[in-house]
């Protein structure tokens, strides 16, 4: 099983960038480990990440080689409609990773833009979050 990984902007600055919400834990930490766990799964995950919208949306389109997808689109949640139509025209199945409690934070990252064309939303456990979409997607993949 072929699985990708899609980071959007900021995520790189993981490690450095608000430590109290989203740890000392970097982007490059989190994907060694991620690989490590998938391969645990019997699956490879390749790894993705950009700042710019165009580059996430070029990415998406092209996921169809992939068996599924684990997008944490980070701010482009809830403002890019764009990423949206692109995961909305594969057939690939997507889950939403957040870090943080989207919910629980500024009124304007409470709604999520991605979650009605995503087949879960997983949240708040910081990097667990990655974790655990991985194996749900794995599992709905094997069923």
């Amino acid at each position: 099983m072929k699985l990708l990984l899609i980071n959007g902007p900021n995520l790189n600055m993981l490690g450095t960038r608000e430590p109290e919400k989203y740890g000392s834990i970097t982007l490059d930490e989190i994907e060694t480990k991620l690989k490590e766990y998938a391969k645990s799964l019997s699956c490879e995950l390749d790894v993705f990440q950009s700042n710019h919208e165009g580059d996430i949306i070029d990415k998406i389109q092209k996921s169809n080689s992939y068996d599924g997808v684990l997008i944490n689109a980070g701010g482009y949640t809830h403002t890019s409609v764009a990423i949206r139509d692109a995961i909305a025209s594969v057939k690939t199945p997507f889950v939403e990773v957040h870090m943080t409690n989207i919910h629980a934070r500024e009124e304007f990252r409470h709604t999520s833009l991605l979650s009605g064309v995503c087949l879960a939303q997983v949240i708040g456990f910081k990097e667990n979050s990655y974790f655990l979409a991985l194996k749900g997607l794995v599992d709905y993949i094997n069923k």
